[in-house]
């Protein structure tokens, strides 16, 4: 398919000429195995059959250097008189000059339809090589495996060198290598003008390359350089033309896919926005209007209430200025998350220290002492956040605490690969198609006389999956739930004096 394919297959010329001879001798040799019993016009048409397998298997100046020798052999061996060039009598002569136009009739015919018949070769298999292309650029997900199959396929069809490069946001071009002073701006061009540069196009015909601009719909996406062409090979440029129109096809999807896809997620973006918006401002409304109230009730009848009174009041408004803390806590470590553009800044932590804390600040809660631990001494060190990972097992054991009555275990254990961190309970069995829909920003369960903004499991999700971890609920056999923390562990840990420091 490349320009050196166009055109009959190049033989050595020593073995070319060799089959001119070998031809002519086997004609030659068949005329005289044919004599004496068969006219001279039979004998002819051996020599004919040598020319035509010659037209159909040579190129075309050595089927009419083997039409000349067939004449010739004819004329030496078997016209009389034999053995001389010389020709006896008219009629031999038109013969002779008829098998000779016959015969350069013949091997002319047979050399255009060898030709056509490659040409037709060449298109088919350009053709298959444009659905294949199209085929693979189909599933293309990235600007880079385009520029790849179309520098496969550009070299796979021209000598080149080739180059293709696509356009950036900025104007400039990218082709992952440097590129010649000449070779950029023509490039640059051609893009500019919007079209094709080089021999046979009419715009700049002294170049020795074709620049061939991406262009989709007046989009442009790049060009393409494909150097030592001929102007007369107008197939393989329009060949090369198609090429690059799928190329630039290809990569105008990605964009608008790109685009696209950011579109949605802003728009999502923007759902998720209004939908806190909506349920923070129902959440927050409650306790504020009671705290409100209990303020102004001190302060406008302190002098009028009793010990118990004003007792009940500072203790509402605590308590609600307490919850008020712990959605406004949540909510801002969940937008965070949510919208964190950079990662997670991680330290060496030590499990044990990190449940130590939470268990610390829980006691004042679990007055009854329902929680029960099983945290091994010798944990391998593990790359966390320690605040987010206090928050989310602060915030599984303060919701177990809430919605169960029996005794809450934490536990952790180590695998290979992981370290899991379970929150046990007793309480009522949460149903197994609820398991994932809690995790959801604002989802609640179904327990009464309970109440939340649900966002302490979503938080909670969140933080698991910014630590590339796994968060999971699971019914407990006899009732209640585990929530499961997988935590990766990382293959090497800290040395000694780092680890002592983490500690």
């Amino acid at each position: 398919m490349k320009n050196s394919d166009k055109g009959p297959t190049a033989e050595p010329a020593l073995r070319t000429w060799l089959r001119v001879v070998v031809l002519i001798g086997a004609a030659t040799l068949g005329g005289f195995a044919l004599d004496h019993h068969v006219s001279l016009t039979s004998q002819a048409m051996v020599y004919v059959l040598a020319v035509v397998i010659a037209a159909y298997s040579l190129s075309p100046v050595a089927s009419v250097v083997c039409a000349l020798g067939a004449v010739t052999a004819f004329n030496f061996f078997f016209v009389p008189p034999r053995w001389t060039f010389a020709v006896d009598g008219q009629e031999h002569l038109i013969a002779l000059g008829t098998m000779l136009v016959v015969a350069l009739v013949i091997s002319h015919l047979a050399a255009r339809l060898r030709q056509k018949t490659e040409v037709a070769r060449q298109h088919a298999m350009r053709a298959h090589q444009l659905q294949e292309l199209a085929s693979a650029l189909a599933s293309a997900l990235s600007a880079s495996v385009v520029v790849e199959l179309g520098q496969m396929a550009l070299d796979a069809t021209q000598d080149g060198p080739n180059t293709l490069a696509i356009r950036r946001e900025d104007g400039s071009l990218d082709c992952g290598l440097s590129l010649a002073s000449k070779v950029h701006d023509g490039l640059q061009s051609c893009m500019r003008e919007g079209a094709v540069l080089g021999p046979g196009t009419g715009r700049w015909p002294g170049l020795n390359a074709w620049y061939i601009p991406l262009d989709s719909g007046g989009q442009m996406q790049g060009a393409a350089c494909i150097e030592n062409v001929q102007a007369a090979d107008q197939a393989g440029r329009e060949h090369a033309q198609a090429l690059c129109t799928l190329l630039a096809q290809a990569l105008a999807r990605l964009k608008m896919s790109a685009h696209v896809q950011a579109s949605e997620a802003e728009a999502q973006r923007q759902q998720v926005q209004s939908t806190f918006l909506a349920a923070i401002s129902h959440d927050l409304r409650t306790p504020l209007a009671s705290v409100v109230g209990a303020a102004s009730a001190l302060q406008s009848q302190a002098d009028k209430l009793g010990a118990a009174d004003k007792e009940r009041l500072l203790h509402s408004i605590v308590s609600e200025a307490t919850y008020l803390s712990h959605i406004t806590e949540n909510t801002l470590q969940l937008v965070q998350l949510t919208n964190a553009a950079q990662p997670l800044r991680r330290d060496w932590e030590s499990m044990e220290e990190i449940a130590g804390a939470v268990l610390g600040r829980l006691r004042l809660r679990d007055t009854e002492r329902r929680i029960t631990t099983k945290v091994p001494q010798d944990l391998p060190l593990i790359e966390v956040n320690a605040v987010l990972i206090a928050q989310l097992l602060g915030n599984l054991l303060d919701n177990a605490l809430k919605y169960s009555d029996g005794p809450v275990e934490l536990s952790v254990r180590t695998t290979e690969t992981q370290m899991l961190v379970s929150v046990k309970d007793r309480g009522d069995t949460i149903a197994s198609d609820q398991a994932e829909r809690i995790f959801q920003p604002y989802a609640r369960s179904d327990y009464s006389g309970q109440r939340g903004a649900g966002l302490g499991l979503a938080l909670c999700r969140a933080i698991a999956n910014a630590h590339s971890a796994t968060l999971s609920l699971k019914a407990r056999p006899g009732g209640g739930n585990r929530f499961t923390l997988a935590l990766p562990l990382s293959g090497q840990q800290p040395a000694g004096a780092q680890a002592m420091e983490a500690l």
